[in-house]
């Protein structure tokens, strides 16, 4: 039995976590380089280890590289957005694809929160104001969270939870998601532009798909409220980067903070330059309980799956391989 593991990169100092699982169950670990790679370098990689399962955090999984391993049988994602595999190639080679979907559920939404009270109290700004010799509380333009309306765009189970969160705060709560079910008790669902246009903050909570690429566009921002604020704790390719900078150089939001950008690591320097701006490097998902558990349910997943037992978290129904069947 091939019983190789390649661990494409990581997020964390080192991988003893997962090799300690695959280890464990009599399996063999590869790892490639923490920092994410480019994607012949993960095909190359795939094609000299032959693995039986691929684990990957950001590095990109192609169609070659589910094709360079003969053997290969899962690919998991160490964490729960599968933007950065090509699914629909790993399906049809009856590959499962898996991910870790709930893992960071509460440290997402309170990021989401976090970012929110920070725009409200004025709190990085007024940082930053103090270390530069300034001290000047007269200035203070702050605002009541109680008296906002915030708008959830994406009402998965981290929106819900934002949701939860945010109601405590007493403040009133929009929500849009095509696939919402009945009436969330205290979230009022609506249309994407009626939120955009009633909300002082938004919050985007989306996937990244073929239908949600710029979701967030020009013209939606410009439906926004003056003075708004936009979060955005999701995948940097839902908003236009681009969109968003001339609506804070023109005044037209008067704030945004984002974990994830569609450039990153890169910054544009035209962001960088907005006061109003507030950045984090793509962290809202970690915490010290949230990487454990993520860790250690992917590399599990893993060694269920190549001691032929299903996924508990499929992302796919992998075509019957000769007959028999993944799915």
């Amino acid at each position: 039995m091939n019983s190789t593991v390649l661990l494409t990169d990581y997020a964390w100092p080192d991988d003893s976590i997962e090799r300690g699982i695959v280890e464990d169950a009599g399996m063999r670990l590869v790892s490639g380089p923490a920092t994410p790679s480019s994607a012949e370098a993960i095909e190359a990689l795939a094609l000299e280890h032959q693995p039986a399962a691929i684990m990957t955090c950001w590095a990109p999984v192609s169609a070659n590289a589910i094709a360079a391993s003969a053997g290969l049988e899962i690919v998991a994602r160490l964490g729960g957005g599968l933007d950065n595999i090509a699914v629909e190639a790993a399906t049809s080679r009856g590959i499962w694809v898996t991910n870790v979907p709930d893992y960071c559920v509460e440290e997402v939404s309170d990021h989401a929160v976090g970012f929110a009270l920070a725009w409200t109290r004025g709190i990085v700004l007024f940082d930053r104001e103090v270390r530069a010799g300034s001290w000047n509380p007269s200035g203070a333009k702050l605002r009541r969270l109680s008296e906002l309306t915030c708008g959830i765009v994406g009402f998965g189970r981290i929106g819900r939870a934002t949701a939860r969160k945010l109601a405590a705060f007493g403040c009133r709560l929009l929500a849009f998601d095509p696939h919402i079910t009945g009436e969330p008790s205290g979230v009022q669902p609506v249309s994407l532009e009626a939120l955009l246009s009633q909300s002082d903050v938004v919050v985007v909570h989306a996937p990244l798909t073929g239908a949600t690429r710029h979701l967030i566009s020009r013209e939606r921002i410009a439906l926004m409220r003056p003075g708004s604020l936009l979060i955005n704790v999701s995948r940097g390719g839902v908003v236009d980067t681009e969109a968003v900078i001339e609506a804070l150089e023109g005044g037209r939001i008067s704030g945004v903070a984002l974990d994830v950008l569609e450039t990153e690591p890169s910054v544009p320097l035209r962001l960088l330059a907005q006061s109003g701006a507030i950045i984090t490097p793509h962290v809202a998902f970690s915490s010290d309980a949230s990487l454990r558990e993520l860790r250690e349910r992917a590399a599990e997943e893993v060694v269920r799956v190549l001691k032929g037992q299903k996924p508990q978290q499929p992302r796919n129904s992998p075509v019957p391989r000769n007959g028999g069947g993944a799915a």
